[in-house]
């Protein structure tokens, strides 16, 4: 599925959608390692963007967007619209990221003519 199939918009432009299979997602839970802790910590006395967390985010986003699409795939969607983020913290440290949409097949305006 090509990351131009996925939106957070409720419509893909220039295409029908003519199939809804619901809602996919994906999930991870993260926790920040001692080591983190310490080097972020160290970060943070300094100001601006902690890169160590900044990372950490980036990856769990990373990986439920995978998850989110190999989902969908496996529904048998070529698209996913309504895409969105969550996250959670489950307890101190450990926190639960969220990647949700509706998987939908959506065919181009211009093959619906054909």
């Amino acid at each position: 599925m090509h990351n131009s199939m996925i939106t957070t918009a409720l419509e893909l432009p220039g295409h029908t959608i003519t199939k809804n299979f619901g809602v996919v997602r994906g999930i991870t839970v993260r926790s920040r390692s001692i080591v983190g802790n310490f080097f972020g910590g160290l970060q943070s006395l300094f100001g601006g963007n902690i890169t160590i967390y900044t990372q950490l985010c980036e990856q769990a986003r990373a990986e439920t967007y995978a998850d989110m699409c190999k989902h969908a795939r496996q529904m048998g969607a070529n698209a996913i619209i309504a895409m969105r983020y969550d996250a959670t913290e489950v307890m101190p440290g450990l926190t639960e990221v969220l990647c949700y949409g509706t998987a939908v097949t959506a065919i181009p305006v211009d093959q619906q003519r054909s």
